[in-house]
Order: structure tokens, then C-alpha cells, then sequence
């Protein structure tokens, strides 16, 4: 499985960004916390509008499966859900922290968006 959290830097030990668009970066991990790729999210976390979609395309071309972060707006919600990805919002913490939640299956699934368009 292919997991993708948004982090204010490039380590396991990363806070968690809470903006998914517009997260510093992006790391895609396996369950055991192996760092697949950390994506710099830079030219989204600039973007005049459209990060949000831009991003979710990015994990879509990457096959990740599940997305753990803070906050996700409508647009990017909507196209993580057409693309099959299962969405986590209301993390914080480090990445571990939320990797390991993730595993002991202490979170939920959100069904609709959690912030604005924009936020």
C-alpha cells in the first residue's frame, strides 16, 4: 500500500503539514514507514489556485492509495475520490506518529471535505 502524508519536511520525523495542497512536501510511504519518495510540493504551495487538484493529480499518477493530512478542500477532495484514494484529514503530529495510527486502525475515513476551497 502506497501512503501519502503531507509533511513540513523530507523525514519520517516530519511535522505534519496540515494543508494538503499546499503542503512544503508530500512523502509517500509504505506501511512500515519506508520513505518511497518525498515530493517538494513548492511550485502548488505558490500556485495562484488549482493546488489542491494539481496535488491530488500527482498522488492519482503516483498510485497512492491512502491520504493523511490536516485539511482537504472540495476540489482536491473530489478528484482524490475519483481517483480511488481513500482520504484522512484531522492529522497532526509527526509523520511516524501518523503512519502508526494509520496501522493500529485508530483513524477514520473522511466522507466529504473538511475546510472551504481555498483554505
Amino acid at each position: 500500500m502506497k501512503i501519502a502524508i503531507t509533511a513540513a519536511g523530507t523525514d519520517i520525523d516530519a511535522q505534519v503539514d496540515p494543508r494538503f495542497g499546499r503542503a512544503q512536501h508530500i512523502l509517500i510511504v509504505d506501511e512500515t514507514g519506508t520513505i518511497l519518495e518525498a515530493v517538494d510540493n513548492s511550485q502548488n504551495l505558490n500556485a495562484m489556485r488549482g493546488a489542491g487538484i494539481q496535488a491530488a493529480k500527482l498522488l492519482s499518477d503516483r498510485k497512492v492509495d491512502v491520504l493523511m493530512t490536516g485539511h482537504c478542500g472540495p476540489n482536491a477532495f473530489t478528484t482524490l475520490k475519483a481517483a480511488g484514494i481513500k482520504i484522512c484529514t484531522e492529522q497532526s503530529g509527526t509523520v511516524k506518529e501518523t503512519l502508526d495510527r494509520l496501522n493500529r486502525k485508530e483513524v477514520e475515513f473522511a466522507e466529504q471535505p473538511d475546510v472551504e476551497a481555498h483554505w
